[in-house]
C-alpha cells in the first residue's frame, strides 16, 4: 500500500460523526422499550449503544495526540499548551454541569458528573499524561489507572457487601459516589452515577488507549502497517477483555477494565474501516453525512438535548411519534426508531448549514 499523508485524516472526522449520529439515535427513543441493541445493557454485559461513549473519549485521545503535535511543530510553548487544555477542560465541564438541566438550575441537586464533565476530565489528565511522559509512560499510567481501579474494587470492604462486590445494589464505585456525590447525581438512578468518581479511573484509560493509536498515526507511515496495528492490536485487546471477563465483569456503569479494554479494541478495529474507506480506498465523500456531523460534535450533543427537551415540553414527541410514526409502522420499536432518526435528521440539517457557513465550536 502507498505512503499516507500526515494532515487532517477524513477517517476521523467520519468517525466522530458516525459516533455522534449513533449517540443522537440511541438517545432520542420515540417510546420504550427499543430494540435492545439501541439501549444500554441493564448492568453487565454491552451492546451496540454501550459503545458509542467509550469509541467518542477514544477518539477524543487520537484526535488530541495529533493535534498537539501539529501545535508544537508550530512553536507553541508548553504553557501555551497546557493553558489552552486547562481552558478547554474547565469549559467542557461547565456546559456538561449547566446546559443539561437548563433552565430548571437548581444548585441543590443539580448533577455534578456527567458526559461532557467525564470528557473534561479524562480529556485533561490524559493530556498532561501525553505531554509530560514518554510512550512508555503513557502505557504505564493507562495500566496503573486499571490496577488502581481494580485494588478499590476487589480490596477494600465496602459496607453492606464486602470487597470486590461487583453487583448493582452494593459495590465500591456506588459507595464512594454516594459518599461525596449525594444529591446530585443522575436522576435515574439517584444514589450511584455512571460517570461517577471510581469509574473514571479505566475512562481515562480509554483516552490514553486513543493517545496510543494517535502515535501508530504519527509514527507508522505506510497505509498497511497503520491497518495492521489497528486490526491486530484490536483483535488482542478485544481477547484481552474476553479473558479478564473472567473474573471482571464487562460493565459501562463500572466501567471496569474489561470493558475498557474491549471498547479500545473494537474502536481501533471500527476505526481501521473507516480508514481503509476513507484514506485508502478514496471512498471518504461518500461519507459526507458523518463528516459534516463530525464538524460539529460537542455542538450536535448539545443540541440533541435541547432538541429533545423543547421537543418533551412542546408535544411535538409525543405529537409526531403518534401521529407520522406509528402511522408509517404499527410496530411500536419500528417507530421509535424513525423518532430517533428524525432527530438524526434535523441535527444534520442543522450540522450542514454550520459547515457549509464554516462555524464551528471551538475552545
Amino acid at each position: 500500500m502507498q505512503q499516507s499523508s500526515t494532515g487532517r485524516l477524513q477517517s476521523l472526522d467520519i468517525f466522530r460523526g458516525f459516533t455522534i449520529a449513533s449517540m443522537i439515535l440511541v438517545n432520542n427513543p420515540g417510546s420504550s422499550p427499543a430494540y435492545a441493541q439501541l439501549e444500554h445493557a441493564e448492568w453487565h454485559g454491552w451492546t451496540f449503544t454501550d459503545t458509542v461513549f467509550p469509541f467518542f473519549l477514544w477518539i477524543v485521545g487520537v484526535a488530541m495526540t495529533l493535534s498537539t503535535a501539529r501545535r508544537i511543530e508550530r512553536g507553541q510553548s508548553r504553557a501555551e499548551l497546557l493553558r489552552h487544555a486547562f481552558q478547554r477542560a474547565v469549559i467542557l465541564f461547565l456546559l456538561g454541569v449547566f446546559v443539561g438541566p437548563f433552565p430548571n438550575i437548581d444548585l441543590a441537586t443539580i448533577r455534578i458528573p456527567g458526559v461532557l464533565q467525564r470528557i473534561a476530565v479524562c480529556y485533561l489528565i490524559a493530556f498532561l499524561i501525553f505531554l509530560y511522559t514518554s510512550v512508555r509512560g503513557q502505557i504505564l499510567w493507562l495500566l496503573g489507572f486499571n490496577v488502581l481501579y481494580l485494588g478499590l474494587m476487589f480490596f477494600y470492604p465496602t459496607p453492606g457487601c464486602g470487597a470486590g462486590s461487583w453487583a448493582m445494589e452494593c459495590n465500591f464505585a456506588r459507595y464512594v459516589d454516594s459518599l461525596f456525590l449525594s444529591g446530585h447525581m443522575w436522576r435515574h438512578t439517584k444514589d450511584w452515577d455512571p460517570e461517577g468518581i471510581v469509574s473514571t479511573l479505566p475512562a481515562i484509560s480509554t483516552v490514553l488507549f486513543g493517545v496510543l493509536a494517535g502515535h501508530v498515526l504519527r509514527h507508522f507511515q505506510w497505509h498497511a502497517a497503520r491497518l495492521q496495528a489497528f486490526v491486530f492490536g484490536g483483535s488482542a485487546l478485544f481477547a484481552a477483555a474476553q479473558v479478564m471477563s473472567i473474573w471482571v465483569p464487562i460493565n459501562k456503569n463500572l466501567w471496569t477494565p474489561s470493558f475498557a479494554f474491549l471498547m479500545a479494541g473494537l474502536a481501533m478495529v471500527a476505526f481501521a474501516f473507516w480508514y481503509w474507506l476513507a484514506e485508502v480506498r478514496g471512498a471518504g465523500r461518500w461519507f459526507r453525512f458523518f463528516e459534516i456531523y463530525g464538524s460539529n460534535a460537542i455542538l450536535m450533543f448539545l443540541l440533541s438535548g435541547i432538541f429533545a427537551d423543547i421537543a418533551g415540553a412542546t408535544g411535538f414527541h409525543g405529537w409526531w411519534y403518534e401521529n407520522v410514526c406509528l402511522a408509517i409502522t404499527s410496530v411500536q420499536k419500528n417507530a421509535s426508531v424513525l423518532y430517533a432518526l428524525t432527530n438524526v435528521l434535523v441535527l444534520w440539517l442543522v450540522a450542514y448549514v454550520l459547515w457549509r457557513r464554516k462555524w464551528f465550536l471551538k475552545f
